[in-house]
């Protein structure tokens, strides 16, 4: 028979246990986020992004999510620098999407995007991130073409 001191050592020991392979903060569905700063006249501006780095999470992006909330967004990155185009096929929530140079440097913002659209929403200049956002954030925090965009991915 377990006794109850037993039992919650090894309840215990399973919550230790499963911090410890958590290397940071994830959002309700699991999935890992990173900090990531924009600086704009008005500030610096915290977020939780999650990061879309390959193929098929690029491809996924924010579709059939619910809206996000006020600190978190989702980094595309891109392993080149090229003219960009995204779209709000099947998402639901209007997003404020920011393209982004290899610097940090915001190139473009597509502010209110409308959702389900499958207009191209061109970044008029060469990305390898784009930063999504919920839709009317970026004009909150005063974010403008030329800000900056702080995250190891932009190599700060």
């Amino acid at each position: 028979m377990i006794s109850k001191r037993n039992l919650l050592a090894a309840a215990l020991a399973l919550a230790v246990a499963a911090c410890a392979q958590s290397s940071g903060p994830v959002d309700a569905a699991g999935n890992p986020l990173e900090p990531l700063t924009i600086v704009t006249a008005s500030g610096e501006h915290e977020f939780l992004v999650e990061i879309a780095d390959d193929d098929a999470e690029r491809e996924r992006g924010l579709m059939f999510r619910p809206p996000l909330e006020d600190d978190r967004g989702m980094l595309f990155q891109f392993p080149d620098v090229a003219e960009r185009g995204f779209w709000m096929k099947d998402t639901p929530s209007s997003l404020d999407i920011l393209y982004v140079a290899p610097d940090g440097r915001i190139i473009s913002i597509a502010r209110h995007t409308t959702p389900y659209s499958q207009t191209i929403i061109p970044s008029n200049g060469g990305a390898n991130g784009v930063l999504e956002l919920r839709a009317g954030r970026s004009e909150e925090i005063g974010a403008q073409p030329g800000d900056r965009v702080r995250h190891p991915f932009f190599g700060q």
